[in-house]
């Protein structure tokens, strides 16, 4: 199974004036978090795409193109590429250029976006939310497969007989589906034979366990190959040198996200109880010693089966000690436990 991280790189909000960290102190420590992992032997670093105030980062493919030349074996994907409102071609040639860059390690995670600024930045209309994501990713797909390609759809103009350039180092670029339990985002990925990044950040993993039935009965009835056929599972993880540590140092700026987020959405206050509930043996977050982490994700793996996990250590606001700490313990001490209970399970 492939163990790695990714990130939305959260910054801190100025609640206190001075008290802020800025775009360029937080893409310098996602610089030293991405060569960290890549340092201790994680396998993927995954950087996601938003438009807002407190997130740094808009465009992951040239986080990405720069961390390509500070790493020398780490795969570096998208996490997610908001795809419903980019333009396919130029995703294609962002992530072609940083697998050039970096020697075959660049992989897209497409997803349709949880937050919904970018569509009216970009001009597009939140009434075909869903239909832009099918149709892109049918592009995207065409792409990876042809230098030259003839073209057409709703929602950009046609393509009649264009190369598109450059082309990926790799034969072609791995592309995956991200999905947070929508049934039509698996049944879509099944259909096409993509891998599924599943989310699992709320709830039960166990809750989970039909989804990923679906798609898999879903890409056998399509006819694709079970033995190919890859799931990732992406959840909230933090790893400190005891449980207790782990919960104290990883409330306060988790719950602060939280219930940002939730007083733009409608959600309850998230409490202490809640989240510790939420970090016990059969919750969704990661959360814990280094024991308690591996007994979660080989816990996961006994229900799903997944190929691959990747933490998001930095929900809201961490300091960048403790998340350099907590990826040092998940490379050093959690990875090689991981590797070795599922290879004799293999």
């Amino acid at each position: 199974m492939e163990l790695g991280l990714y990130t939305f790189a959260d910054m801190q909000p100025e609640v206190v004036a001075g008290k802020s960290v800025n775009a360029q102190k937080r893409i310098q420590e996602l610089m030293e978090e991405i060569e960290l992992a890549d340092q201790v032997g994680l396998d993927v670093f995954g950087v996601g795409e938003h438009h807002r105030p407190d997130y740094a980062v808009s465009s992951p493919a040239i986080i990405l193109g720069a961390a390509a030349m500070r790493t020398r074996s780490i795969k570096l994907t998208s996490a997610v590429t908001v795809l419903s409102s980019d333009d396919p071609v130029r995703v294609f040639q962002d992530f072609s250029t940083v697998d050039q860059l970096s020697g075959g390690r660049a992989e897209i995670m497409a997803g349709r976006g949880s937050f919904i600024e970018s569509f009216p930045l970009f001009g597009y209309n939140l009434e075909d939310y869903d239909e832009l994501f099918e149709e892109k990713l049918s592009l995207l797909i065409e792409l990876n497969k042809k230098e030259k390609i003839n073209w057409k759809g709703k929602h950009r103009q046609s393509i009649e007989n264009r190369g598109v350039y450059p082309r990926p180092y790799q034969p072609s670029l791995p592309i995956w589906v991200a999905a947070g339990g929508t049934p039509a985002s698996a049944v879509r990925a099944a259909k096409l034979g993509l891998p599924l990044a599943l989310a699992i950040i709320g709830g039960t993993p166990e809750q989970f366990v039909p989804f990923v039935k679906l798609y898999r009965d879903a890409a056998a009835k399509a006819g694709q190959d079970m033995r190919k056929l890859q799931l990732g599972i992406n959840s909230h993880v933090y790893i400190a040198d005891d449980s207790q540590k782990a919960g104290d140092e990883f409330y306060p700026s988790y719950a602060a996200m939280m219930n940002r987020i939730g007083q733009e959405r409608g959600w309850s206050p998230l409490s202490r109880q809640q989240f510790d509930y939420s970090r016990s043996a059969k919750g969704a977050l990661v959360v814990g010693s280094v024991q308690e982490v591996i007994d979660k994700i080989l816990y996961e793996h006994d229900l799903f089966g997944n190929t691959r996990f990747l933490a998001q250590m930095s929900v809201g606001y961490m300091p960048h000690k403790k998340i350099m700490h907590s990826i040092e313990l998940f490379g050093t001490k959690v990875a090689p436990a991981i590797r070795k209970a599922t290879e004799s399970i293999q």
